[in-house]
């Protein structure tokens, strides 16, 4: 059981960790020099850290505009958490052992589903993983599974999902990258497909899609081309107009002595350089990784695919990255005002997930529908990503979660779909 833990919460959950061992083990199984092993896998690491330091940037950026943005506009409601019902479920209800195995479980059984079907997928974001054991334990606990039995289920319907997800999403992603040498491992599919549908149905098609990418600029306009410079301009008057509307006392926190406008418009920098060093972690991190993986494709899962987190997307169509946060929070916001009046709670635009999930739609419903389909699509997507939450938010209460609810939308359904159909079953049982 110590060895079991250990593996859990030094190795599954830590992406880097497992990211490495994996480019470790193909690179070994392709018999490369000592060099080209040690190079391979600490690139690897490299790349991963890299791009988890760029997050990090942009989570502290958007956090901090998540603040101006809550008392700037006077908007009170719930804050999507899955961090604090993980917590709760292991402190509390003394679930953590359940939900160690059922991550566990999830990766074995999305490894045996990837080596004997033809799904070839393997799941290797290993924090979005923690979050589906999570729900599914939860699920199967309030369902009316015990230990073994709900670890087995949990680990079923997880792995499931872990494959399922990135086959669903794939067709959409081989049309982004040109090729099948990665595909999606984030818990937000089901989010991306109804962009993509929404696209279709109302996006521009054949000689009239124009992609987002394509856009002509006059020649004073030129600079935006880069990819940076776009967001930046942005990305400044976004946080500016917000931290004027916040004043001193909210857009100034922890600003010391600098003037609160010039506070916010260095944290709004922040976010770029964050964008900067996230899309360089993602190019050297997939210059090692998809070969590394060739390897063990080749012995372990043939024609296996690594499902990698959604930023690997971000370089192949970055001005849809931008369009998709920007269209997906107005749709939050959109949803924030609607979803209350049909009864259901008030949901918090989640800035962080706006732009990983709402970035990651864009590049989808660009893909499908062009320029049209990733502006419309996204409003869609961000209504879709705050009704989800909501209908979660009373599910959750029944099980004793107060005012307590998840963000990304693969997870949710997998807890809903314990609550309206596993559970009646197991109470009709």
């Amino acid at each position: 059981m110590k060895i079991i833990d250990f593996i859990v919460q030094n190795v599954l959950t830590q992406a880097a960790v497992t990211i490495s061992l994996i480019a470790f083990l193909g690179l070994i199984l392709q018999k490369k020099s000592i060099g080209q092993v040690l190079s391979g896998t600490f690139k690897t690491l490299l790349g991963f850290e890299v791009l988890s330091a760029g997050s990090s940037i942009i989570q502290a950026s958007l956090a901090y505009f998540a603040i101006i943005f809550k008392h700037g506009f006077h908007t009170k409601g719930l804050i999507p958490s899955i961090e604090a019902i993980n917590g709760q479920a292991m402190n509390q209800l003394g679930l953590g052992n359940q939900i160690a195995l059922t991550l566990l479980g999830i990766f074995i059984v999305n490894i045996l589903i990837a080596r004997f079907t033809k799904w070839k997928y393997v799941f290797l974001t290993g924090q979005a993983l923690l979050w589906m054991a999570t729900m599914c334990t939860i699920g199967g606990h309030f369902a009316g599974f015990n230990g073994i039995t709900n670890i087995l289920v949990g680990s079923v319907v997880g792995g499931t999902f872990a494959t399922a997800m990135p086959a669903i999403a794939q067709p959409i992603v081989r049309k982004i990258t040109g090729n099948d040498s990665i595909a999606l491992g984030h818990f937000c599919t089901i989010g991306y497909m109804v962009e993509a549908g929404a696209a279709w149905l109302f996006g521009e098609r054949g000689e009239k899609k124009h992609s987002v990418e394509e856009i002509k600029l006059p020649k004073s306009m030129e600079f935006l081309q880069d990819t940076y410079l776009s967001v930046m301009v942005v990305m400044v008057p976004l946080y500016l107009i917000t931290a004027a509307f916040a004043g001193p006392k909210w857009a100034g926190q922890g600003a010391g002595d600098v003037n609160y406008m010039v506070y916010a418009f260095l944290q709004s920098i922040q976010f770029v350089v964050g964008v900067y060093v996230l899309l360089a972690g993602v190019r050297l991190l997939l210059g090692e990784i998809v070969p590394a993986f060739r390897g063990i494709a080749m012995k372990l899962v043939p024609d296996s695919i690594p499902a990698l987190d959604c930023p690997v997307l971000f370089p192949y169509s970055p001005n849809a990255v931008i369009v998709g946060f920007i269209t997906t929070t107005i749709g939050t916001v959109i949803g924030m005002f609607f979803f209350p009046i049909l009864g259901l709670a008030v949901i918090l635009p989640g800035m962080v997930t706006n732009f990983f999930a709402g970035g990651t739609a864009g590049i989808f419903g660009n893909a499908v529908g062009g320029r049209r389909g990733a502006i419309i699509g996204g409003v869609v997507h961000g209504l879709f990503i705050t009704l989800l939450p909501a209908l979660l938010v009373g599910v959750l209460a029944s099980m004793g979660f107060a005012d307590s609810t998840a963000t990304d939308v693969d997870t949710i359904s997998a807890c809903l779909f314990y609550a309206w159909i596993i559970g009646p079953i197991m109470k009709a049982i």
